[in-house]
């Protein structure tokens, strides 16, 4: 694989700790050979990795010119996995929903636990295709999709079309939220499902019709229980219906769960007023999309403010259906990581994963005494939040998201996209901007001296309208624009470890260029990286911190370590990365026949083609071999592997398999197609492969024309010795 730049450096006798993110990537050429054969000693890693279409070793080309990938989930010799459950599948009174994605196991005894997972969105095509064949009822969808854009909150009640449509948009959002099921692991080391009274679905319409609305603390609370906002009111003050958009999460050392609300933005309006009140919502129209931008807030007249948060629920107790900690802000959350230790602050830390998206940190105002208490959750209620500042020189700082913090916008020249978007400066219509000249955001400098001077209310709500508006009062803040911060986690030594997904620039924005730099100085680098950051005295409320590279995506002959796009990260009991990735449904296997375009090479973001299906992958964080990445397992056709969470003996990693399928649905009669791939081993010689790749999923079921279900597995050794 390639040599590590920070082995280089090392050589060199520079210091890799104070080396910016780009600085640090392998320089061309400088490539040493991985045997895949030796790998299980070389890195101490237990098996023999997977054979991806991508080569990770020099020579052997001709193993490489014809690959065929299989629609299955594909692991090392000496592993199987067991299917615990899919979509559709009873829970409580409800169904196992759609596209599960974090995952987390808690032990009630030997052998027996509760396992979480949060359901992110529904694959709106392969969703609709299938709806009727897994769930057995029919809705309206043909007549609704053909209606397109619609404001149905408008229509008046006893329409028609309302009624339809509003039927649909419960039924999807009845498939997102979160899942509580019981499991009891067999003599042969299966797992099986207990179907306890603790089972539970609390789904996009909790509280609509059965009361169980899920509750909130922190200083948003007294926007929502305003009663003279600017914007849409609700009517139901504090109550909030439902949780949506439940992409990754984390368990706490209390053992509670919490679950991320990420892409709310295609249910909901996103932007607010100034004193952090919601639009209406008809200001986003309902559609059957061929995504996940339905826009289901607008039938069920849903407030947009009070979604895009963290919320924990305690899966032991059946009649928790979840609270949404505001102090931890509003933004597109994904995953997050605990810094507890008894005799200091908590912190916990999440990350905003949209292009230009920020890392955070919550830190209480009172001290843990107990890890392990359940009373830890209270510590939620009284805070602040923080977002980093990375500084290209491996340092970073705190900077508080609060109403004394100055306005110091980021500028449009900082980051690579050349956009960033801030508040509306007309407070009274709301909103939000896109700034493309640094004389914009100069000018919104002069216009504003500090947070507190956008946001409206007494001291509670205005410090509530900031964590409401989390990403935007960010950027006015200053806070650095990162590359998709897809996971946070904290290993046993207080090290955090972040998975920067990708940083090209987007419509949301992008990263800041002189931090998120690729092997070549490239400002506009796809493949991703996998950070290391340190608090200052390893202290959870530090304002300081340090930052550095372990692992670095993209092709080995450019210095990439094989991976692309790395987002949900575990850690095992050693404290090594295992790392599942997530290219775009669109861009795995897409056909990359010539690598020059006009003369030119290509960008990276064409070139992820190339690494074949979503995959999962082993990292050492320690010794020689750190930041070296091992395959461990290949997703099916046309999905995303998520939420890695290992067993507490290691025996167990529960992974979640989302959306199979999602481009072409139904893999009907085994139907594939040839693909060209201009391909390159480690040292740079480059080749023409022949991929076979079939056309949509029948995964789980695996049978000719079986419908694609997302599901939740449990991975194991035949031999049942741990994993790890």
């Amino acid at each position: 694989m390639g040599i590590k730049r920070r082995d280089f450096l090392a050589f060199l006798g520079a210091g890799a700790g104070t080396v910016a993110l780009g600085s640090m990537a392998t320089p061309k050429g400088v490539t040493m050979p991985f045997n895949m054969e030796r790998a299980a000693s070389y890195g101490g890693i237990g098996f023999n990795p997977v054979r991806l279409p991508m080569p990770l070793e020099t020579g052997n080309i001709e193993a490489y010119q014809t690959f065929a990938l299989v629609d299955d989930l594909v692991l090392p010799e000496g592993f199987t996995y067991d299917v615990i459950a899919a979509w559709g599948d009873r829970v409580g009174n409800s169904r196992f929903g759609y596209n599960n994605d974090y995952v987390s196991f808690l032990e009630t005894g030997p052998n027996e636990g509760y396992l979480t997972v949060s359901f992110e969105y529904i694959s709106g095509n392969t969703w609709r295709q299938t709806y009727p064949m897994v769930i057995g009822d029919t809705l309206a969808l043909t007549e609704v999709h053909q209606q397109g854009s619609m404001d149905v909150f408008s229509l008046p009640q006893g329409n028609e079309l309302k009624a339809k449509v509003r039927a649909i948009a419960e039924e999807m959002m009845i498939d997102m939220g979160l899942g509580v099921i019981s499991l009891r692991r067999n003599g042969d080391g299966t797992w099986s499902r207990t179907y306890s009274s603790t089972d539970r679905r609390i789904t996009g319409i909790s509280g609509l019709k059965d009361g169980h609305y899920l509750q909130s603390t922190g200083p948003a609370v007294a926007v929502f229980n305003k009663t003279n906002k600017v914007g849409y009111e609700d009517g139901l003050k504090d109550k909030i219906i439902g949780t949506f958009a439940n992409c990754a999460g984390g368990t706490s050392p209390w053992g509670t769960v919490f679950s991320a609300e990420e892409n709310f933005q295609n249910q909901v309006y996103e932007p607010v007023m100034a004193d952090g009140s919601s639009f209406p919502p008809s200001q986003k129209t309902f559609q059957i999309h061929e995504d996940d931008d339905h826009g289901c807030g607008n039938p069920l007249g849903l407030a947009g403010n009070k979604y895009g948060w963290m919320v924990e629920i305690d899966p032991a107790n059946p009649n928790d259906y979840g609270t949404k900690h505001t102090w931890l802000g509003r933004y597109r959350h994904e995953a997050v990581g605990f810094f507890a230790q008894a005799g200091k602050k908590l912190g916990i830390y999440s990350g905003c994963d949209r292009r230009g998206g920020h890392l955070y940190k919550f830190v209480s105002q009172e001290t843990v005494r107990n890890v392990k208490d359940k009373a830890n959750s209270r510590l939620l209620q009284n805070g602040a939040l923080y977002g980093a500042k990375f500084n290209p020189d491996g340092t970073g700082r705190w900077i508080a998201l609060n109403a004394e913090t100055p306005v110091d916008p980021v500028l449009p020249s900082q980051v690579s996209g050349g956009m960033v978007p801030l508040p509306n400066p007309n407070r009274q219509a709301g909103d939000i901007i896109r700034v493309t000249a640094d004389q914009e955001a100069i000018a919104f400098k002069q216009q504003f001296k500090t947070l507190g001077d956008l946001y409206t209310g007494n001291p509670t709500e205005k410090q509530g309208a900031i964590l409401i508006d989390a990403h935007f009062a960010a950027n006015a803040a200053g806070i650095t624009c990162t590359a998709r911060p897809e996971d946070t986690i904290v290993d046993s030594q207080g090290t955090l470890y972040i998975a920067f997904t990708s940083g090209v620039p987007g419509s949301d924005g992008s990263p800041d260029k002189a931090v998120f730099q690729g092997p070549n100085g490239d400002s506009q680098y796809e493949h991703g990286w996998i950070v290391k950051l340190q608090e200052r005295g390893n202290d959870p409320a530090a304002m300081t911190f340090r930052w550095e590279i372990l692992s670095l995506g993209g092709e080995p002959a450019t210095g990439g370590a094989g991976f692309s796009n790395p987002d949900n990260i575990e850690l095992d009991q050693g404290g090594n990365v295992w790392m599942v990735s997530d290219m775009s449904t669109s861009s795995q296997n897409k056909a990359v026949p010539s690598r020059v375009k006009d003369g030119q090479p290509l960008p990276t973001k064409d070139l992820v083609g190339l690494f074949g299906n979503n995959s999962i992958w082993y990292i050492p964080t320690s010794g020689i071999h750190a930041g070296e990445a091992y395959p461990f397992g290949i997703g099916p056709m046309e999905c995303e592997c998520t939420g890695p969470f290992f067993s507490p003996d290691q025996q167990t990693l529960f992974l979640a398999v989302q959306h199979p399928g999602e481009i072409h649905g139904v893999r009907l009669n085994g139907q594939s197609e040839i693909r060209q791939f201009a391909m390159t081993i480690p040292d740079g010689t480059e080749f023409m492969q022949q991929r076979t790749v079939p056309l949509g999923s029948n995964w789980p079921g695996k049978r000719p024309n079986d419908p694609p279900k997302p599901a939740v597995v449990a991975i194991r050794r035949v031999n049942n010795q741990p994993i790890a």
